[in-house]
This record gives structure tokens, sequence and C-alpha cells, in this order.
């Protein structure tokens, strides 16, 4: 079938989830349903479960999930507090959900991690048997100045990596068959500037890629097939161009994501001022999973806002979603000889729109 749906939500109030059609034949972009949601409940990070019948969402100090009947009939199910820590719910202060992540293989747990204060502590929930959430299983520890903003489990679900942008290292938990979670260890970026991000692993398992949010560069890293350690390989790449002044204030690098066939990698940074653009990089893995080369540094349209979220599709490597929260769009990209050119988008003017897109089908 030629068209694609894709769900998105927002960053701010009134809660809503996006659904969008992209005809790849005809290369449009349309908006085919929005659905409202709590109101106080905006999701800034989604994911789908194992067999995409749910969305599960960081939604402000909430963790909620829907079921998904259609492209266009998402319902609400439940929404949990954030229990990890008694001052984290309170409207008082500004801990807030900021990402999740879903086993893919049974137990189908899903992985939660709070932000800004109060953030030492990540939660693991288990789902009922239509994939909903259930409660909450554990609060496995950080540290107390700790604040996770992105994880990634290795091929086999037994190794979980964090990316630590707050206390400025990555961790290693190791998974037992019921989904419960042990501290293996962590090790600190490798420099004082760097805030880890986001994380992605290639499907041998042999590598990690740790995305520096006040560093704006990539970082590789080889798995120690022993310890299950990420050691750095002092192998990295600029997602911003060379020569900035206050780089490390003036953008912030946002998310990185492989393709489908693992032979190509996506990476973006957002400006933190709307007079300037964010960027997008391509690379090119080898067969191993080592960076082989960068292949471009492409100014995104907007400064990407609290976005820029880089989304490649799941079944090829040809497309690829970006969207911002400055203007409200939705792009798609396509991948092609590796070069990279838009061919749809949307804009949607809603508060907050814009945070990443998942794809459906």
């Amino acid at each position: 079938m030629p068209v694609h749906h894709l769900m998105c939500g927002t960053w701010t109030p009134p809660g809503a989830i996006f659904t969008v059609a992209f005809d790849d034949e005809k290369l449009t972009c349309e908006v085919v349903k929005r659905t409202e949601i709590p109101k106080d409940e905006p999701i800034s990070w989604m994911t789908f479960d194992h067999a995409k019948k749910n969305i599960y969402g960081a939604a402000m100090k909430k963790w909620s999930s829907f079921a998904v009947k259609s492209p266009t009939e998402i319902i609400h199910e439940t929404s949990h507090p954030m229990l990890h820590d008694p001052q984290a719910a309170s409207p008082d202060t500004n801990t807030r959900a900021i990402f999740l992540l879903a086993a893919k293989q049974s137990p189908y747990n899903v992985y939660c991690n709070p932000f800004y204060k109060h953030a030492g502590h990540g939660s693991v929930f288990s789902t009922s048997s239509t994939g909903a959430l259930s409660e909450a299983t554990q609060h496995y520890e950080y540290q107390p100045n700790s604040g996770i903003h992105g994880m990634i489990f290795d091929p086999t679900e037994t190794w979980l990596y964090s990316a630590d942008l707050k206390a400025n290292k990555l961790w290693v938990h190791k998974k037992d068959a019921s989904g419960t979670l042990s501290l293996v260890g962590s090790v600190d970026a490798p420099d004082s500037k760097d805030h880890p991000r986001w994380v992605a692993m290639h499907p041998t398992g042999n590598y990690l890629y740790a995305l520096m949010e006040a560093g704006n560069r990539l970082c590789e890293y080889v798995i120690d097939p022993q310890t299950h350690m990420p050691v750095y390989t002092y192998h990295f790449f600029p997602l911003i161009p060379p020569g900035i002044p206050n780089y490390d204030t003036m953008y912030r690098s946002d998310v990185v994501s492989l393709t489908k066939s693992g032979k190509y990698m996506f990476a973006t940074a957002r400006a933190n001022s709307f007079d300037l653009q964010g960027y997008i990089a391509a690379f090119k893995l080898r067969d191993c999973g080592s960076v082989e080369r960068q292949i471009c540094l492409n100014p995104t349209p907007t400064s990407g806002g609290h976005s820029n979220a880089v989304s490649p599709c799941d079944w090829s490597d040809e497309w690829v979603a970006i969207t911002d929260d400055q203007e409200g769009w939705l792009e798609v990209y396509r991948w092609k000889d590796e070069f990279l050119g838009r061919v749809a988008r949307v804009r949607i003017p809603e508060p907050g729109f814009g945070m990443n897109a998942i794809w459906y089908d």
C-alpha cells in the first residue's frame, strides 16, 4: 500500500495525538485524525509496543498508554503517576516524564525515565494481556543528580544502555527473565561538556553510539564482550559545523537512530535561537558496526525547537521523518543513493506540536 501512517504528539497542553498519512507515490502528507487525550498529558515522547497495538507516552507527570485499533482509532486506557520519588509527581516540582522504551521480547515491560529534578530513578512497568500499562514493578536507581533522556537495549534485550545527560555518563543494566534490572556499571562521558542525551546500537550489538547534547557530537563505543560495558573508541563526529562560538550553549544535539538495514544512521541537532537552523547528519556503518564515514551534515528548515527528532521508517531505508516544534512541521525525506531530499511535509499549527513521529504502517 502506498499510504503510510505516522503518529505524533505535543510538548505542551492540550494533549493530542495526530495521525498523518504519507503517500509514497503521490508524495503528500495530510492530517487524517486529531485524537484528543487528557489535556494535561501531552506526549513529549511516544513509542509503540512490539505489535503496534498500543502507544506508550511520556506525558508530563504521567506515564500513559493507548490502545491502537486503527490509524484513526486511538483510545486512552490508563495513566500512571511517577512514583519513583515522593516529590516527582507533585505539581510544585519540575520533574517530567521524558522517555520510555518498550521491550520487544516477553515479558513486554516498559522502561521509563523522568527528567529535570528528582530524576534519580527509572521505573519498570508491566503490561496487561492487551498491552496496556499495568503497574510499576521496579524503581531502579541511577544517582541523585541523574537525568536520563534516552535508552536502548542490545539485540538480545539482556543489556540496557542509558544516556545520562545530567550526570554526564552512560549506564549499563542487566535485565533478567522477569524484566527486572540490576546495575552493571557506568562510564563517564569523554568530556565534561558532552552530556549524553541519546543512544543507538548496531544490530550486531558490537557498537554503541552516544549522541552528546552539549558536545554536539556523536561518539562511537565498542562493547566489551565480557563485561558488556561500552568502551570509547576515540572516534567522534560533528553534529554541527565546526568553528561555531559557544557551541555548547547555542546548539543542542537531539536524536540518533539507525535505518532498517543497519547500514546507515541519522543524528540531529537543534539550535537555541529561532534565527538559526538545526542540522541532520548521515553516517555509513560497516557490517561490524563501526562508523565508516560521515556522509553529510545538512541544515534543517528551522531550529527544530525542542524537537528536530529523526525517525527512519521500520520497513526500508528509503523514508525518514523529521519533526519540529518551532513552526509545527512533520516532514518526510527520501534517502536514496546516499542523498537526503525532502519529498513531503505538513504543518500542524497546534501548541507544542512536533515531538517524535512513530511509523504505524
